[in-house]
């Protein structure tokens, strides 16, 4: 039997797709998931980019990572524990093998032109393991059709869409929305556009977080 629309709560994901801690935050709700049973949830991916100011093409990611961090020990202990935490849900991060950090724009279009196709989570799942797991440059639109194609999308009209620069403020304007709501970081989780939960926190916190957003909460709008 189909589930009550009703029923259904809306699950908003805030994140970046160059975030490590938005690919923990991800397994983690997907375990949270697991744990409360059959009640419906509709999951949906919305932008954020944590460095808008990265060029189109990217940029080397050693250079940029040290300018960022200005001390190797503590970028190396950062990774160390990344990947401790990754190994836990199922993540390998491979942090040496990526060499670009890529402007995520277009991988946030990508991300809305996947949620009318059904596709989302999927598309969102193989960007996160494309970039922290095989070091892809998710900025290069070419790597983003193919990931698009592998997930049923329509490499020739993706590319259209690339093309056709007219969605860019939307999903700027989403990402300017997420910042109104007063979201500095990311993952940020917010359940039936009520109740808000910031960071990559444990299953068992996102699960209580889903009880109480389906009996009530301190509320949070989300269009």
């Amino acid at each position: 039997m189909d589930a009550d629309p009703a029923d259904m709560m809306n699950i908003d994901v805030v994140s970046d797709v160059v975030c490590p801690w938005c690919f923990v935050g991800k397994r983690r709700l997907e375990a949270a998931l697991s744990q409360t049973g059959e009640s419906p949830v509709a999951v949906r991916w919305r932008p954020f980019q944590l460095d808008p100011t990265i060029p189109p093409q990217g940029l080397e990611r050693r250079a940029y990572m040290r300018a960022k961090f200005r001390d190797d020990a503590r970028l190396a202990e950062a990774h160390a524990r990344l990947r401790a935490l990754g190994a836990e849900v199922g993540i390998d991060f491979d942090f040496e093998a990526i060499t670009r950090s890529p402007n995520t724009l277009d991988a946030h279009r990508l991300i809305r032109w996947a949620s009318a196709s059904g596709v989302q989570d999927e598309v969102v799942e193989r960007l996160f393991s494309a970039y922290f797991e095989h070091g892809r440059d998710i900025g290069d639109r070419s790597v983003l059709t193919e990931i698009a194609a592998r997930c049923g999308m329509d490499a020739d009209a993706l590319e259209r869409q690339f093309a056709d620069d007219g969605d860019i403020e939307a999903v700027r304007a989403e990402i300017a929305e997420a910042q109104a709501l007063g979201v500095t970081g990311v993952p940020f989780f917010i359940f039936a556009s009520r109740f808000a939960v910031s960071g990559a926190q444990s299953a068992e916190v996102l699960a209580k977080a889903m009880e109480s957003a389906r009996s009530g909460g301190g509320r949070v709008e989300v269009a």
